[in-house]
């Protein structure tokens, strides 16, 4: 176990053999021994600081139908939602005052936010708060749309790629959505100079040891400043309401080893893993995560954008209870920062 372990910390990558054994022999010993191997890697660069994300989830329409998706199109069942651009902006400036120094715009693929509209609401928060990093994280689009996006002045873009796997890809999203495309995206993001994310459900539906193998290929070739895992929670009004969903030991075994694989990724230990379990994102931070990203949208429309059931929106998940998050973090020796926790040795 030691000698694998050691060698994913030298060589920061591992051949599937030993990727396997690590994923299939899965035991509390080999997590702690990775743990505190990930949580060394990670206070080389961020030293004990814990970076805080606001999430404004602006719409929870979206064309698209993903078939382990609680707002996808088909969902009859859910309480459909738009901001306004004022009230995105209200958004920004209640974080902003809390002390978030980056913004997350999170939504469905919603055709009614129009590209123009995009570059405009980007304009005016970049001029209203400089000092701060915008996150974008809706769906696919052209380059040229991207392009600009960043030229707005967004500095970051999440794009989850889900699955490395063409046929496993098949079996989460309808045909009109390709993996090709998903791949083309992030490459796009990429040579534009976006910080990008990308990243996985652990235990999503039809996934194998070999598939998230691929998964952890695709990310280390790809090299993004950011990653998001989470295990899988199905949503009542899916296909796959009765799957089981992923469990927060494979999970926090994942965010060792992509610590390992890529020491400076800004790495969140997110919702869905507060969702499974009280403890979840501190426990997802001893692990070597290293980003928490609690709820700026307004309390009237967090329950509203429901990508799986359960999922955690108030309490400690609103901003407004930052001073909780604080101290939950304080206790197992992480400090969250009032800064905008840019990856090292990257020009915004």
């Amino acid at each position: 176990m030691n000698k694998i372990i050691e060698k994913l910390e030298e060589q920061q990558n591992l051949e599937s053999d030993d990727l396997k054994w690590l994923l299939e022999n899965n035991t509390e010993e080999l997590r702690q021994e990775l743990a505190q191997r990930a949580r060394q890697v990670s206070t080389k660069t961020y030293s004990n600081d814990v970076y805080t994300r606001g999430l404004i989830e602006f719409t929870n329409y979206c064309k698209n139908d993903c078939y382990y998706c609680g707002i996808r199109r088909s969902n009859q069942e859910a309480h459909r939602y738009r901001l306004t651009e004022t009230e995105i902006l209200a958004c920004c400036k209640i974080g902003y005052e809390l002390g978030f120094r980056t913004f997350v715009l999170q939504g469905g693929e919603d055709p009614e936010f129009t590209d123009d509209q995009m570059v405009d609401m980007i304009q005016k928060i970049r001029k209203e708060y400089p000092d701060c990093a915008i996150t974008l994280s809706i769906g696919e689009k052209s380059k040229e749309t991207y392009q600009a996006f960043f030229k707005a002045g967004a500095n970051r873009y999440l794009l989850r790629h889900e699955t490395a796997n063409e046929e496993h890809y098949r079996k989460l999203h309808p045909k009109e959505l390709s993996l090709a495309n998903r791949k083309r995206c992030l490459k796009d993001l990429k040579e534009i100079g976006f910080q990008v994310g990308t990243g996985f459900m652990v235990g999503s539906p039809h996934q194998t040891v070999e598939n998230i193998i691929e998964d952890l290929a695709f990310i280390k070739a790809l090299d993004p400043e950011m990653i998001g895992i989470g295990p899988f929670i199905p949503h009542q009004q899916t296909p796959y309401k009765d799957v089981k969903p992923g469990t927060l030991e494979e999970t926090l075994l994942l965010i060792s080893i992509l610590r390992l694989m890529l020491p400076k990724a800004l790495i969140p230990a997110t919702t869905a893993l507060g969702t499974i379990n009280p403890q979840g994102r501190e426990f997802g931070i001893l692990a070597g995560a290293n980003v928490v990203m609690p709820n700026l949208s307004p309390v009237a429309v967090r329950k509203d954008y429901s990508l799986y059931d359960n999922k955690i929106c108030t309490g400690d998940e609103a901003a407004e209870c930052r001073v909780c998050l604080s101290g939950r973090m304080k206790s197992i020796g992480y400090e969250i920062v009032n800064n905008r926790g840019d990856y090292p040795n990257k020009t915004e």
